[in-house]
């Protein structure tokens, strides 16, 4: 998220004094020094101090992902970096160096409504960069700034615009909306918005309790509707069957022996059938038969 400082902390860096220019402040000062004890003239020492000063001042280096912008007497002069450059002290004045890499800005939408009026919180990661250095120093005073409060007002935007089963699925879409929409606001600044990524979807406890009941209710509806199902067509079998057992009665006693063969074989078990079913099966030799083989 923006830091209310880092304006301030790149304006203390636009003003940094480069190690090239400390560097040749001292040996300017050391000559002076070692003039002054060859010649006995303090004349040289306050020209190597000064001339020193000057050095300091007028010595810039940029690193090279960086950019600033020369200003003489107020007005833009040209763009420099990345190196070592002069300018003239107190005539030359420098903006802030720009960073031109990528860079991420997190931005967050607290208690939003979405389409459907549900309270959300949302996170979001900008990623942007600076492609055109002197558009971003002179066309916006703290673009830093404008982008953290231009993502964070398309972000509400968005949100407004869109459901809550949106947001929650489609995340890619949202984020590419997003990234449309600012690339559009940034660019006359020099700036281009690379991709929004939505990072978190947080909803109210007790909505997301009650949607966590709706889904578990609708399983259980899916549930008794695929039950149902198998029961109608277990029973179209059992009718279809039933017109064939009707139509022959020896495949329906045969059918009761099958039943009786698949109970009776299992170790130790023991089924009790009723002697009517037997005598209406003709299973009565047959079973005493079976019994004496046993034995």
């Amino acid at each position: 998220m923006y830091q209310p400082g880092l304006l301030r902390s790149n304006a203390f860096a636009a003003g940094r004094v480069s190690g090239v220019g400390l560097l040749v402040f001292f040996l300017c000062a050391f000559g002076g020094v070692e003039a002054n004890a060859i010649t006995k003239s303090h004349v040289y020492v306050y020209a190597g101090v000064f001339l020193g000063i000057y050095f300091l001042l007028a010595i810039k280096v940029v690193d090279q992902w960086e950019r600033v912008a020369v200003l003489r007497f107020g007005r833009y002069r040209k763009l420099r970096g990345p190196g070592v450059f002069l300018i003239i002290p107190i005539v030359d004045t420098l903006s802030r160096y720009v960073d031109q890499r990528v860079r991420v800005t997190t931005v967050s939408a607290e208690s939003t409504l979405t389409r459907d009026t549900v309270p959300v919180n949302v996170d979001a990661i900008v990623f942007w960069l600076v492609w055109n250095a002197e558009k971003a120093i002179l066309e916006v005073e703290d673009f830093n700034e404008a982008i953290a409060l231009s993502s964070q007002t398309a972000l509400r935007e968005s949100i407004g615009r869109h459901e809550l089963a949106q947001m929650i699925t489609e995340r890619e879409t949202l984020g590419h909306e997003l990234q449309k929409i600012l690339d559009e606001k940034t660019t006359p600044w020099g700036i281009t918005v690379q991709s929004v990524e939505i990072r978190d979807v947080r909803i109210p406890q007790a909505l997301e309790n009650a949607m966590s009941q709706q889904a578990q209710a609708e399983r259980e509806r899916q549930a008794r509707i695929i039950l149902g199902d198998a029961e109608v067509q277990v029973s179209a079998q059992f009718a279809k069957a039933s017109q064939m057992y009707a139509d022959n009665p020896i495949a329906l006693h045969l059918r009761g022996m099958n039943m009786l063969f698949e109970a009776m074989r299992e170790k130790g078990s023991m089924v009790v059938v009723p002697s009517s079913a037997i005598e209406t099966m003709g299973l009565g030799g047959t079973l005493a038969v079976s019994a004496m083989a046993k034995q």
